[in-house]
């Protein structure tokens, strides 16, 4: 008997039928969406934590805009923790670290003829930089293991060049700690200034090698473990070793680099920034390549005059020529720009050196040129570090086609850097005497042909 002639066994294959193309075609659909139950999940996770943060205040430590996670294709849910910072009343000073804007440098872009795009993270709401991030996830990662403890007496010790410094100044005053700070005594007076009213404790230090128990970083050390080791009461020195701590790129691979995933739409072929500590460039370049699989995307270091890291990754070896035998200078890194240029691999930035896949050496002049330019052009006022890595944005754009998009960085306010960098820029005419249009003749760097009119 056919299947025709029988209409009961007719509807059961075609149920059966209908089944099994049903069965198949969600297996596909799951091979061409293969995080569809992560994002149901992260989804539930959010809406869960947002009815915590508005019916409770139990745990105001932890900033759900900092740490909630962020999707790539789920653009409702991307929305959502960008824009956590207006929704309600956030916990505390933390809650306005994260969800930083990202802008077009529009003279920039039309220069170039690709889209120049900039995370704003002077917009960070405690040191106003990218080091609130990182600076609260140290904290927080030391809390977790125990190694601070709140209203115990516990001080935040750390050898830093300013911006972090700033950052666990605001934080710890805000956690109920106290903070130290050690730093070179070349770096801008509005710094330390700033960490003096911020309450935290400052020592400006001679310059010295990182081999010297007088480098800011080892005194910095040196001052916590003293400061465990005194028996007067039972607080806590702890060293937050930026440098080192693998809590920084962390907190840019779960952070910064989401963001800007995010803000991005997938659409992204370079992501360009300096490096001192190497959290930043290491954290959203193992954040781009690896959990978002953007494997595309460039990842680009901008290095200003006198660091050795643009040679570690054009030709694997650090070397600068201030190191040359007869022309060693007494601080390897000279230059006017601060906060990047290094000449050592910490472990921050060895966790992504594989991953960058090229480098751009930006001179002093450059930087203080570029600075210039932003303020004029754009009204965009910042320091040395955002201006190097505006340049290597612009030089890193023209090695790609016409149309393309490149996110940078603006770190942090030209405000920290009026005495040094702003002073420089006064001194070199830049403020007063005519200038190009042509933002190539001004930088030195070759025109593209594709834009020449």
């Amino acid at each position: 008997m056919s299947l025709r002639e029988h209409p009961r066994a007719y509807g059961t294959a075609a149920v059966a039928i209908a089944f099994t193309a049903g069965v198949l075609v969600t297996l596909g659909f799951k091979d061409l969406y293969p995080d569809l139950e992560g994002r149901y999940q992260q989804k539930r996770r959010w809406a869960q934590r947002n009815r915590r943060n508005s019916n409770s205040n139990k745990d105001n430590r932890r900033s759900s805009i900092f740490w909630g996670p962020v999707s790539l294709e789920d653009h409702e849910t991307a929305e959502n923790a960008l824009n956590l910072r207006s929704s309600g009343i956030q916990p505390g000073i933390e809650g306005c670290i994260g969800g930083t804007p990202l802008l077009e440098i529009h003279s920039l872009s039309e220069a170039t003829g690709r889209t120049i795009l900039a995370k704003a993270e002077f917009l960070n709401g405690a040191g106003n930089s990218p080091k609130d991030r990182v600076a609260l996830h140290m904290i927080q990662v030391a809390e977790a293991e125990g190694l601070l403890v709140p209203g115990r007496g516990d001080t935040i010790y750390e050898g830093t060049v300013g911006s972090t410094g700033i950052s666990i100044a605001a934080l710890a005053r805000a956690k109920g700690y106290r903070a130290h700070i050690c730093m070179p005594d070349d770096q801008s007076l509005e710094k330390s200034d700033l960490l003096h009213h911020l309450g935290a404790t400052v020592e400006r230090v001679p310059v010295a090698p990182i081999a010297s128990p007088e480098h800011f970083v080892n005194l910095a050390r040196q001052r916590a473990a003293e400061h465990t080791a005194s028996q007067e009461d039972e607080s806590r020195g702890f060293f937050a070793d930026q440098f080192e701590n693998p809590a920084n790129y962390q907190a840019h691979q779960a952070t910064t680099g989401p963001e800007i995933v995010a803000q991005i739409n997938g659409r992204l072929d370079a992501f360009v920034a300096g490096a001192g500590t190497g959290g930043t460039i290491a954290g959203v370049a193992r954040h781009l390549k690896g959990d978002a699989k953007l494997s595309n995307v460039r990842v680009v270091l901008a290095d200003p005059q006198g660091s050795g890291l643009y040679n570690k990754v054009r030709h694997g070896v650090m070397y600068s020529p201030t190191e040359k035998e007869g022309t060693r200078r007494r601080q390897q890194v000279d230059s006017i720009v601060e906060g990047v240029g290094i000449n050592r691999v910490t472990e921050n930035f060895e966790a992504g050196r594989d991953l960058i896949d090229d480098a751009v050496k930006v001179t002093d002049e450059q930087a203080c040129k570029m600075a210039r330019w932003l303020v004029e052009h754009d009204g965009i006022f910042v320091g040395s570090s955002s201006a190097v890595n505006c340049v290597g944005a612009v030089v890193a754009a023209m090695a790609l086609p016409k149309g393309s998009r490149v996110v940078t960085v603006l770190c942090d306010s030209g405000t920290r850097h009026l005495s040094k960098l702003w002073k420089k820029i006064g001194d070199m005419g830049l403020e007063d005497e005519p200038k190009p249009d042509d933002l190539f003749t001004l930088l030195s760097i070759e025109q593209p042909k594709d834009i020449i009119t």
